[in-house]
């Protein structure tokens, strides 16, 4: 039985051997110089020599040089393998009653299959339930502390986990302790006890050294396969891809698998410059498109959860949205650049007037605002507390205002708390149409109809025409306009007058600041041509 496997594979090695060694036989004229191609002998003759024109060019080759990678990781990954650790968790569920749930028969009364029923069903939740189960997850980590145990990994490995153990490459296992967790950014911070083990580990280095192209190691326990290493590059930096408000991510090829999320991936110094997070993937397993958490972002977020158990970012109390180029030009800015104010947070620390809606930030404590998703990164690592400059445009001009930051915790409680009050009494019913919309007073009237909470204050917008300019930009009926150019409107006639205005300045489109039925606020451009 043996032999009929072994003698179709040798055959199919024999048969591939036969066909690459035809190949090159094919293949290796290509890459003959011309002068050194003709194979045939020439008779010896006392001709006189060819005419110049005559001659065949020599081509001399030279020897290709091949990019150089790492000779060997061996060394590297051998000192490394002892801080990376698997993280194993437990947790107790309750029986679902879901789709999957049998449910128990109805029995006529008195049928002698009841007891029968009652019996199997007993231990299984009650009626097509299931009892407790125990969920177990891996993933992986690292430990940055020798002396206090701590180990970092992601937030999402450990979630809702009743119990974690972290397992090292001995095969030696310790109970961990929660220290803290960050939603936003994905990580989390354990503690393990260190007088149990003598520990080692690893540090960080600065992910903004790091080029696209550079060289690139992964460790972490994919598929539950523990100190696995894997090799590639940088693939790219600064990668967006909307999991969190603080998106950054290092790209890299390196093959990253489920369960190495909470991993490191270091430098070729050693050096931890991210940590593994997500991958992109059709099939679940790596394509070569895997995601870090840059060290830089991480490094401030896990100080502070070690420190407090818990993050402290700073906060400005701004709602924002991207500059785009009708805004910019509407804005009389040269350049869309910066992060667009649509909005001030009631009670947060430019509540007093120093920020604007329709203000454009710039700069941030010294840090330009070049897109909109710099600014809230920006702002969360900075000191609570502090006290920082910020370039704004205001209506065309640049200018400096000084701002002391709030603590980014204080502030989401409070947006959650920013609900409207009961209704006002309005004026009489008025409409007009204008840019493709029909627009109203926002009275008592409307303001039931539209559901708009009583402190919206504007021009209600109560008709949208299909395929008109206002169409084409998303707006909606029962969304308020609150103003026009930066200019505050509260009727049908203040927003007659100021497109009017616009149209004698030459302005090609008008910037509006639309609110929601719950009060949020963003721009909006509408051509007026």
């Amino acid at each position: 039985m043996a032999t009929k496997i072994i003698l179709p594979a040798v055959r199919r090695i024999l048969l591939a051997a036969t066909a690459a060694t035809l190949a090159v036989s094919v293949a290796a004229p290509s890459f003959v110089a011309p002068a050194l191609a003709q194979t045939q002998p020439q008779p010896q003759t006392q001709a006189e020599p060819p005419a110049q024109s005559q001659q065949q060019p020599q081509i001399q080759l030279q020897p290709l040089q091949q990019g150089q990678g790492p000779a060997s990781v061996a060394d590297l990954a051998e000192g490394l393998l002892g801080a990376v650790v698997n993280i194993s968790t437990s947790q107790n569920v309750k029986g679902a009653e879901g789709p999957n749930a049998v449910p128990m028969p109805e029995l006529p009364e008195g049928s002698p299959f009841q007891d029968f029923f009652d019996e199997f069903f007993k231990d299984r939740g009650g009626n097509g339930g299931v009892g407790p189960q125990r969920v177990q997850s891996l993933g992986s980590g690292f430990v940055v502390d020798a002396e206090k145990g701590i180990v970092i990994t992601n937030n999402h490995v450990i979630a809702d986990a009743d119990e974690i153990e972290v397992n090292f490459s001995d095969g030696s296992t310790l109970k961990a302790e929660l220290v803290g967790t960050d939603t936003k950014t994905d990580l989390a911070v354990l503690k393990i006890d260190p007088t149990l083990k003598k520990l080692t580990a690893v540090k960080f280095g600065d992910s903004n050294k790091m080029r696209i192209g550079d060289w690139v190691m992964a460790i972490g326990n994919p598929f539950g396969l523990g100190g696995t290493v894997t090799v590639g590059i940088i693939s790219a930096r600064n990668r967006d891809i909307n999991s969190g408000p603080y998106d950054d991510f290092i790209q890299t090829d390196a093959a990253i698998n489920r369960g190495n999320s909470g991993g490191p991936l270091f430098n070729m110094q050693g050096e931890v410059v991210g940590i593994n997070t997500a991958i992109i993937s059709p099939s679940g397993g790596s394509i070569g498109i895997g995601f870090s958490i840059p060290s830089e972002l991480a490094i401030g977020v896990i100080s502070q959860l070690t420190e407090f158990g818990e993050t402290r970012r700073g906060w400005l109390g701004v709602r924002i949205q991207p500059v785009t180029d009708d805004i910019a030009e509407t804005l009389d800015m040269k350049i869309a650049k910066g992060a667009l104010v649509a909005g001030i947070i009631k009670g947060g620390p430019v509540d007093n007037g120093t920020i604007l809606p329709g203000d454009v930030i710039i700069k941030f404590d010294g840090k330009d605002v070049d897109e909109m998703r710099d600014l809230p990164r920006v702002v969360a690592e900075s000191p609570v507390g502090k006290a920082v400059d910020v370039v704004i445009v205001r209506k065309g001009v640049e200018q400096t205002v000084k701002v002391t930051l709030g603590r980014l915790e204080d502030g989401e409680k409070l947006a959650e708390n920013a609900e409207g009050q009961p209704e006002e009494e309005g004026e009489a019913v008025a409409s007009a149409t204008v840019l493709g919309m029909t627009i109203g007073e926002l009275n008592d009237e409307t303001r039931t109809k539209f559901g708009v909470g009583a402190d919206v204050s504007g021009v209600v917008i109560t008709e949208v025409t299909p395929d008109s300019a206002a169409a084409e930009r998303g707006i909606l009926a029962g969304e308020v306009i609150t103003e026009i150019a930066q200019e505050s409107v509260s009727s049908p006639k203040d927003v007659m007058d100021r497109i009017a205005v616009l149209k004698e300045q030459g302005r090609k489109n008008a910037l509006l600041m639309l609110a929601s039925k719950t009060g949020e606020l963003r721009f909006v451009t509408i051509r007026m041509d």
